[in-house]
């Protein structure tokens, strides 16, 4: 949303901010009747990934919407929605045929947001993950919780860094990641590097890859990865790749087999689900600048 409203992601203006939310069915279009989706019924609790849901009321093309299951509350299932579903293809599809279990996978921002959820999935798949978090949010992770350690944030390594002064999030100069790698991983390099950061961290994941590792480059929280030579990939004969989720998610039946993985992941327990905040739908700016600010340790929600 705040790429959006910044305009990293360019919209056409005037638009509804929002691309995911929840709620109850009020009104079905007489042509969903032949829909995948039919059996949706007025009062039906559903989620949905579309645009325009900073809303009392939202349109949504039926086959975007999905069922909450019993026993899972309106909260959990919105937040399943969008870091789920991209945690889902990043740790499951993005780099097919390049990782196996087993190998090495190191995921940034794992103390919050995606990354949170990716380093969780990861593991699921099989895979060693290596995560980077602040010191400020191990802090208040410990505060918090029994058990703020390295297992918790779904890592068999988690890399700590200073915070930037002032600031919730981590300064990404403070160690030196790439030899941190190199130490953890007896000098292989991770096969797959998933970076949400962008361009304050584009250089050090390079370094971090395997011999034929994958750069998966998918966020900007820093500010988009600029232009550079394809020459920069040749020292570990890397691959890189800039993802979206719509891609992955290209279908109704590809959407569903997505999200009920996962749901079906948090009904199990196997999936950590951590919604930090709530606010109100007037908060939308303290919202944005909460997130933009580093200082989320989990999902961001607005409630009407």
């Amino acid at each position: 949303d705040t790429y959006h409203r910044s305009g990293i992601y360019p919209r056409k203006c005037p638009f509804v901010i929002g691309q995911e939310g929840g709620g109850t069915v009020l009104q079905l279009s007489s042509s969903s009747e032949n829909s995948d989706s039919s059996t949706l019924q007025i009062g039906d609790r559903v989620v949905y990934g579309a645009f325009g849901s900073y809303a009392d009321y939202t349109s949504v093309p039926i086959d975007k919407l999905v069922p909450v299951p019993d026993g899972m509350d309106m909260q959990t299932a919105v937040a399943c929605m969008t870091q789920g579903l991209t945690a889902h293809y990043l740790s499951s599809s993005v780099g097919a045929g390049l990782a196996r279990p087993g190998d090495w996978v190191l995921v940034y921002g794992v103390g919050s947001g995606t990354g949170q959820w990716t380093a969780q999935m990861c593991k699921l798949r099989g895979y060693r993950v290596i995560g980077t978090t602040s010191h400020a949010k191990l802090e208040r992770s410990s505060r918090e919780e029994k058990d703020a350690t390295t297992s918790a944030f779904g890592c068999e390594e988690l890399i700590v860094l200073e915070n930037v002064p002032g600031k919730s999030y981590a300064s990404y100069s403070s160690v030196d990641i790439p030899s941190k790698i190199t130490e953890i991983t007896g000098g292989k390099g991770c096969t797959l590097v998933i970076d949400g950061v962008g361009k304050s961290t584009y250089e050090i994941s390079l370094k971090c890859l395997a011999k034929r590792g994958l750069f998966v480059s998918f966020g900007n929280a820093s500010g988009a990865v600029p232009a550079f030579p394809v020459l920069k990939l040749t020292p570990q004969s890397a691959y890189v790749t800039r993802p979206k989720l719509g891609d992955y998610v290209a279908t109704r039946e590809e959407f569903l087999e997505r999200v009920n993985e996962v749901f079906g992941w948090v009904m199990d327990g196997k999936l950590k689900i951590v919604v930090d905040k709530v606010f109100g739908l007037e908060e939308v700016a303290a919202g944005h600048e909460y997130l933009e600010d580093g200082k989320s340790m989990g999902k961001v929600l607005y409630k009407l």
